[in-house]
């Protein structure tokens, strides 16, 4: 068999019929190359004629592989989408265009325009490594529900979670290196292990839900470059003397199984204290990872030797990341696998990999903490967070999952 890699441009599409009641359509996509690797577009809110301009690059793809697209309309505030229409095509190069057809009634629903561009695969035993994610490395930021109802401090973007899609993460983790939960860890236990766990998974994969919901409010982007990295680290609320700056703060993350993400959040959010494992909210309880922990920016001379009146543009910046997850305890014999991932994908930055137990990351994690009460105006209920009456994120999602008091129950005993 032959592989190639293949660069897919998605255009975009017209003629799409009126979905909603008010307004229009807010169509995005779902394309898939032979159900191995998927690409979710951008939402475009309100046209019939989206233009998503779009690329979508993925190595060592055999040359038999079918490109599925699916054609949607999101629908803010409701648990499915709207199917417009779906259709197929090969993997043969050129400019293509496709009819949209309804998946039901094999009606016309608009005209999609795409163009696969392909080479011969670079790699040595492609076949070993098929369907290989090369870019670009694309991030989706997602607000919290709770947002609007916290009574405390009104950051959004300390109460939000990020979806970033790294390249060629299958490079550096075989399918085989993944890390199980931790089946001795209490915690751990709680979630996966005995009668009572369904209905705390359930209540967890609810909270999972809402903050990585999928709404027309989503901030996207690309990582270029290391300043778009720098950006998305800057912290602050609106109209601070900080916005713009990189923000000093520790961060949760997982790199997931399903689909390869890397998804995090600030890790002193008030609305998680109710979970039994944030490493869990943010898999949505999988068994397995590829890797979990923590992660910080720092400058290169470290927070303590730091100060403000230098320009982050003029700083060699360093990401430091651990394994330190209670609930999957990733194998430190893997933290070069992933020094050499985020190095791949993020040249031009230091990267740290330390593992949980080494001194050297306490000492980082608190001079970067210290540094964020010390002068950027975090206040410390922040650093340890309690809700104070807030609404927390476990309350919320207690209440859409099933078995709603039951659920409501359990999170209480989590806390």
């Amino acid at each position: 068999m032959k592989y190639v890699d293949v660069a897919i441009q998605f255009i975009g599409a017209s003629g799409i019929p009126k979905m909603d009641v008010v307004g229009t359509a807010d169509p995005y996509f779902i394309a898939k190359l032979d159900d191995r690797v998927k690409y979710v577009s951008t939402v475009q809110v309100n046209t019939l004629s989206p233009v998503w301009n779009e690329y979508w690059k993925i190595k060592n793809v055999p040359t038999t592989a079918r490109l599925s697209v699916e054609v949607m309309d999101k629908d803010d505030g409701t648990i499915t989408d709207d199917i417009v229409g779906t259709f197929s095509t090969t993997m043969s190069p050129g400019p293509k265009e496709f009819a949209i057809e309804s998946p039901s009634l094999r009606r016309n629903r608009g005209t999609f325009w795409l163009k696969i561009e392909s080479t011969p695969s670079t790699g040595t035993k492609p076949e070993m490594r098929p369907y290989i994610f090369d870019g670009p490395i694309r991030f989706s930021r997602h607000y919290s529900p709770t947002v609007g109802r916290l009574t405390n401090l009104d950051d959004a973007r300390l109460y939000s979670t990020w979806k970033m899609f790294l390249r060629g993460v299958r490079l550096f983790f075989s399918d085989d290196e993944k890390q199980h939960w931790n089946r001795d860890y209490k915690a751990a236990q709680t979630i996966f292990q005995g009668p009572a766990s369904i209905a705390v998974r359930s209540t967890i994969q609810a909270g999972h839900r809402m903050l990585y919901a999928r709404t027309t409010s989503n901030g996207f982007g690309v990582i270029n470059e290391p300043k778009d990295v720098m950006t998305l680290l800057h912290g602050g609320s609106a109209g601070t003397p900080h916005a713009h700056r990189v923000k000093p703060a520790v961060y949760t993350y997982v790199l997931a199984v399903d689909d390869d993400s890397f998804r995090f959040s600030e890790t002193g959010a008030a609305f998680f204290v109710d979970f039994a494992s944030k490493h869990a909210l943010h898999a949505n309880c999988a068994e397995a990872v590829r890797y979990s922990g923590e992660f910080h920016p720092r400058p290169a001379c470290g927070w303590a030797a730091f100060s403000d009146a230098t320009p982050d543009d003029q700083v060699g910046w360093e990401l430091v990341i651990d394994n330190n997850s209670g609930t999957y305890s990733p194998s430190p014999l893997l933290l070069p696998n992933l020094k050499e991932l985020l190095e791949y994908n993020f040249p031009g930055f230091g990267i740290c990999a330390y593992d949980h137990n080494d001194p050297r990351l306490s000492e980082s994690r608190d001079a970067c903490r210290a540094y964020a009460l010390a002068h950027r105006g975090v206040r410390q209920e922040e650093l340890q967070p309690h809700t104070h009456g807030e609404e927390s994120l476990a309350h919320n999602a207690s209440v859409h999952a099933p078995d709603a008091s039951v659920h409501s129950e359990l999170a209480g005993r989590m806390a």
